[in-house]
């Protein structure tokens, strides 16, 4: 979906690069493999957490003070339990001490984000939710230059849970493949 538009993006991870190399030559050229400590200099990033370690800190990393994180988890799975009766997004929060957190791009499988958005004469809609407005603004922006129609939830307590997996119940808006005519 970056590629598409041009947009150059950095992978990190905590398995090594080479993991990713395949991908890279499927997809964006314009992507460079990194572990954590170069990807961290940017000020956005794309958060997926495995299931089982959503509420992993991550206090060893630099400061998250500022940085804008777009949480794309489905915590499909894990007891409610485990996350201390909160949304995963809380919880991820929690471990990015001063990280601006926006809920957005995680109700579409992989497949769906990667098609062309245009459909049709409208254009696919990504959810967005955030108690941050300032930070979910450049989301809203982020997902309209890459040709999706965002549709602002409100805040995560109040709306965020319709895009949040809990325990093994999908939030009614995940897999909700949906358009914006006109858009």
């Amino acid at each position: 979906m970056f590629a598409r538009k041009g947009i150059e993006v950095a992978v990190a991870s905590r398995r090594s690069p080479r993991r990713w190399r395949r991908r890279r030559a499927q997809s964006a050229r314009r992507s460079f493999l990194s572990r954590w400590r170069k990807p961290l200099k940017l000020t956005s990033f794309f958060w997926r957490s495995r299931s089982g370690s959503t509420g992993r800190s991550q206090r060893g990393r630099a400061s998250w003070q500022g940085k804008t994180v777009i949480d794309v988890t489905n915590a499909y799975g894990v007891p409610v339990e485990d996350l201390g009766g909160l949304p995963s997004s809380a919880v991820i929060a929690r471990t990015l001490p001063g990280a601006r957190l926006v809920k957005a791009f995680n109700h579409l499988p992989a497949a769906a984000l990667a098609a062309d958005p245009a459909i049709g004469g409208g254009r696919r809609v990504i959810f967005v939710s955030s108690d941050d407005d300032a930070a979910a603004t450049p989301v809203r922006s982020l997902a309209e230059q890459l040709g999706f129609a965002p549709v602002w939830l409100g805040k995560l307590a109040e709306a965020g849970s319709l895009v949040q997996a809990r325990d093994k119940s999908w939030a009614p808006l995940i897999f909700q493949d949906l358009f914006k005519k006109g858009a």
